[in-house]
């Protein structure tokens, strides 16, 4: 996101020399990942070696332990390489005995040509029965999606939730003086780039149906906005006006962007369809408006500006600010900037300058009550899960920059690190229907 207020939050324009554009071949930095600050009341679950999976070029097994734990709701209690028959019933007295409220297992069937049958049956070992599973039929390239979305019907089952491990992550990896803008699966691997650049890459903004990405570059020396095409690579100049273009932001129904403008003067916010055409201005304030985002009902735009005096985050009719005005939603802190709407319209997360230190937010729309997620310093670009359960953001660790996601109630914490790699910019994909 390109930033407009006074430091740390302004950033030089420069030229981008592009590079590479297109949804690469995949990209094998590995993402390591390190979940603190779960709770003590887990839920036990037996995620048991599926049989055959010796058969498989990728461990389902473990990516579906692996998601499950990251979702900080789950302990496995069977870490080890048994396989447990996912043919007739199991013996749940037994399973209780050994501390487990669910059963996972599964199997492998290599079908030929490249491809695998996967199946999978979930058992609620409390209650004695049988809660089905799932037959997918996967090509080898294809099996850590298979797994992911065993987790999430793992998730669905038993919590009743929608999980988040099918969907996507966009995100820039800064390496030496390149940067590359990437998508990776929720759990940022599976690492695939989108655009390479000798220059930064800012704003990534996904549409509502996952198949385009939004971003600012600087290929023209000046920020131009663009709207690209995951599958084919290809994109459109979304906007390229006269000084700033930048924030794109996507309506729900995905036919429009909200972006920020400095053609008319101080930076303004702004409405404009996806193919390029209809711009029309949104905001009226005197100073800057920046940092659009639609309620997800798309009635309102929040907002960041200074025309109080500092950075603060308002709302207005996404008609326009010339409907009922703007009306600031944000005064516990005395610097706001960078709003993200929950899913359900539920929650605000903003980024506030506390003492010097920028730090993850979380407020109450309906009460007002606000909580900061982290204790960070260095905190930025918060981005919604697609279940509103996680915030993904950027934010420091030992001078690198770092992705890092938080519950909503602050409670699960889980930082992803590529070795050597600072990573800033994300941004969380929606579901994927």
């Amino acid at each position: 996101m390109l930033h407009l207020f006074k430091k740390p939050f302004s950033i030089a324009l420069c030229a981008l020399t592009l590079c590479c554009i297109g949804f690469a071949a995949p990209v094998f930095a590995q993402m390591n990942i390190e979940i603190t600050g779960v709770g003590q009341s887990l839920y036990p679950i037996a995620v048991m070696r599926f049989k055959d999976e010796n058969k498989l070029p990728t461990n389902v097994t473990e990516i579906i332990r692996q998601d499950l734990a990251r979702s900080g709701y789950f302990k496995n209690t069977e870490n080890g390489n048994a396989a447990e028959s996912d043919e007739g019933t199991p013996n749940y007295k037994s399973w209780a005995a050994r501390g487990a409220d669910a059963l996972v297992v599964g199997s492998v069937v290599q079908t030929g040509n490249g491809q695998f049958d996967i199946h999978y049956k979930l058992f609620d070992i409390r209650k004695s029965q049988s809660l089905g599973g799932l037959n997918l039929s996967s090509s080898a390239d294809n099996l850590r999606a298979v797994a992911h979305k065993i987790a999430d019907d793992i998730i669905f089952k038993l919590l009743g939730e929608r999980g988040v491990f099918s969907t996507r992550l966009s995100y820039v990896i800064k390496e030496g003086k390149r940067y590359r803008l990437v998508i990776s699966d929720a759990d940022g691997q599976n690492i695939r780039n989108a655009l390479n650049s000798a220059e930064p890459i800012i704003s990534p903004s996904w549409s509502p149906d996952g198949k385009k990405v939004a971003y600012v570059s600087f290929e023209d020396r000046k920020p131009v906005i663009y709207v690209h095409e995951l599958a084919t690579g290809r994109r459109i100049s979304l906007s390229n006006q006269k000084g700033n273009n930048s924030a794109p932001a996507w309506s729900p129904d995905g036919k429009k962007l909200a972006v920020s403008l400095s053609k008319d003067g101080n930076t303004q916010i702004y409405e404009i369809n996806s193919d390029g055409t209809g711009l029309r201005r949104l905001s009226r304030g005197s100073t800057i408006d920046t940092e659009p985002q639609y309620s997800p009902d798309g009635r309102s735009i929040y907002f960041t500006s200074d025309r109080g005096g500092n950075p603060q985050i308002y709302r207005m009719s996404a008609e326009g600010e010339q409907v009922e005005g703007a009306r600031r939603v944000t005064y516990k802190q005395g610097f706001v900037t960078s709003p993200r709407i929950s899913p359900d319209g539920k929650y605000l997360a903003y980024i506030a300058n506390i003492g010097g230190a920028f730090r993850l937010y979380i407020l109450n729309l309906a009460t007002g009550d606000a909580q900061a997620l982290t204790d960070g310093s260095s905190d930025e670009s918060p981005s919604f899960a697609a279940n509103g359960r996680y915030v993904l953001y950027s934010t420091k660790v030992n001078g690198k920059r770092v992705l890092a996601a938080v519950s909503v109630d602050g409670n699960s914490k889980q930082v992803l690190t590529i070795p050597g790699s600072d990573v800033r910019q994300p941004s969380w994909g929606p579901f994927m229907d």
